[in-house]
């Protein structure tokens, strides 16, 4: 399921079991209003600086009633496997509150909005109570808890001030609101009574936000699976780089010793000739290497990730990407006719975006209590958005003989359709995405084999 996340990004975050294979293709179809092509925004450009992929033990979509709160208690044991329990816990109760905030932020009923703020904050409580319970004894195990519970009481205090922030407001749910702020007064009290961060590093917001982000990622250990990339095809590239050097040079050789037979005196056409023939070789030597690299490597894939256990260092999942530009007639017959099913008015003249990722995973089995892996595929369509036309116009009305106007934003539209193939079937999606320059507008989903 193809979602946004910020303003100019969505995820798509498929689930994996152990064993698994599994492979997802995009294809964009892009307007050539938008201005994006090969020549301003190449495949690598696009990789390096606009998508990310991250595997995780399958916490996603866990709501704060379906927190494992067992896994806190197991302080018995070995060191590792404390800090583990406690990550894995930690990690949990963070994208569930974040899950059921931006749930409950988007009720617009203010009687139903309030409510379950309130059911959220009694959850957290709970959540936080279960956390402290499990104090450790041992010294070593002191600052794992410390920081677990210093980013956890931070993190849900700061969620919930963005709650009253930006959810509805009303004089009648003064009391519901009171309850809420007092919450966050006591969490606030409880990390400076147990004296978790400094004043300079509370006075400095920079400060105090850089070091939360610190211990998210010392929670996350263990439980995010680390990622290496590799570039392949780098030294093929080399060899083809290489083999059509020499081909031409001994091409321009041949041409040099015949001129050099047809002239036996250096004269100013000799000049001429030789200077004429190393320039053709500069201007071509690229735009032949281009193509039949094109050639090479149309259809491979370009990078590799492995995923590996940040703890025991073993090889969890490969990951191989697909990425590159196409023309229609070369996309598979499917999807072609998914996208031959738009209306005719929304039939532009666009450049087509091929992605594809093959996930493999290897491990046989994962941690205790968890059976699968959640990936998370992030695109970010602020490259995009870059040669977007600004301004806006107006619309005007007559309204009682009065005219009036209305200001209006320019807005593109992309098509994305999704593959999903497993083993045994191949199921498709095909979402309409509108955006402005600055956020997207609207995920719509248009067509869907999917349940």
């Amino acid at each position: 399921m193809l979602k946004q996340d910020e303003n100019l990004s969505f995820i798509i975050e498929p689930e994996l079991s152990p064993r698994s294979e599994q492979r997802i293709d995009l294809y964009f179809s892009i307007p050539n209003e938008m201005g994006i092509n090969p020549q301003t925004l190449t495949e690598e450009a696009y990789f390096n600086n606009h998508f990310k992929s991250h595997l995780a033990y399958n916490a996603n979509n866990i709501h704060l009633p379906l927190v494992r709160s067992r896994f806190v208690s197991k302080n018995k044991g070995e060191q590792q496997d404390y800090r583990q329990n406690l990550n894995l816990y930690c990690y949990q109760v963070r994208l569930a509150i974040d899950t059921d905030i931006k749930d409950t932020l988007k009720i617009k009923e203010l009687d139903e909005f309030y409510q379950r703020a309130i059911e959220l904050c009694e959850l957290s409580q709970g959540l936080l109570k279960k956390l402290r319970r499990y104090t450790p004894d041992d010294e070593k195990l002191i600052s794992f808890y410390t920081n677990a519970d210093n980013y956890l009481s931070w993190h849900i205090e700061q969620s919930f001030l963005k709650l009253l922030d930006e959810g509805p407001r009303s004089s009648d749910y003064a009391k519901e609101r009171t309850e809420l702020m007092n919450f966050c007064k006591a969490e606030q009290n409880y990390r400076h009574e147990q004296q978790y961060n400094s004043e300079s590093t509370l006075l400095d917001a920079n400060r105090l936000t850089n070091k939360m982000r610190l211990l998210q990622r010392l929670i996350e250990h263990g439980v995010v699976l680390n990622r290496s990339t590799r570039h392949l095809n780098s030294y093929l590239k080399r060899l083809v780089k290489g083999t059509v050097t020499a081909i031409i040079m001994a091409f321009v050789m041949v041409v040099v010793l015949n001129a050099r037979i047809s002239f036996t005196e250096v004269t100013a056409t000799l000049v001429i000739i030789l200077g004429a023939i190393y320039g053709m070789r500069e201007i071509f030597k690229e735009d032949i290497t281009r193509v039949i690299w094109r050639a090479i490597v149309k259809g491979r894939p370009k990078w590799r990730f492995q995923f590996r256990n940040s703890v025991t260092k073993d090889k969890i999942a490969t990951q191989y990407i697909w990425l590159e530009y196409t023309r229609f007639r070369h996309i598979p017959e499917d999807v072609r006719k998914i996208f031959s099913k738009r209306r005719q008015q929304n039939k532009q003249a666009a450049q087509w975006l091929h992605f594809a990722s093959e996930i493999r995973v290897s491990a046989k089995e994962f941690l205790p209590g968890y059976d699968s892996l959640q990936q998370n595929l992030q695109f970010s369509l602020a490259a995009f958005t870059r040669n977007l036309k600004k301004g806006e116009g107006k619309l005007y009305h007559i309204d009682n003989n009065k005219i009036s106007k209305q200001s209006v934003e320019r807005r593109y539209q992309l098509n994305v359709v999704v593959s999903y193939q497993s083993a045994q079937e191949i199921k498709y999606q095909r979402y309409k995405i509108t955006l402005n320059r600055s956020k997207i507008v609207n995920i719509e989903l248009i067509y869907s084999e999917m349940e």
